[in-house]
């Protein structure tokens, strides 16, 4: 079973910092493309991309399951943490 994870806080987030995803994606170390592919569940991100985005968007490492970890869990779109 493959995991489908809702990036849609990650995505908020983005937004509330003023930030575009090209921006984040450089600030990352990412093409814009490859940030893309990972929002869109085709590629997974690695450890060390969690963490450079946790600190782009001041986000505390301890909230990373709130932004990464959440996953779809049926048909109707509900998520929950995964773990």
């Amino acid at each position: 079973m493959t995991l489908i994870f809702d990036y849609s806080r990650l995505l908020g987030k983005i937004k509330e910092k003023g930030l575009t995803q090209a921006t984040l994606a450089k600030q990352v170390g990412l093409s814009e493309s490859t940030f893309n592919l990972k929002l869109a569940n085709k590629r997974a991100f690695k450890q060390e991309e969690i963490v450079k985005t946790c600190s782009a968007l001041d986000v505390s490492l301890e909230n990373i399951p709130l932004y990464f970890f959440c996953v779809k869990t049926s048909e109707n779109g509900s998520f929950e943490r995964a773990g």
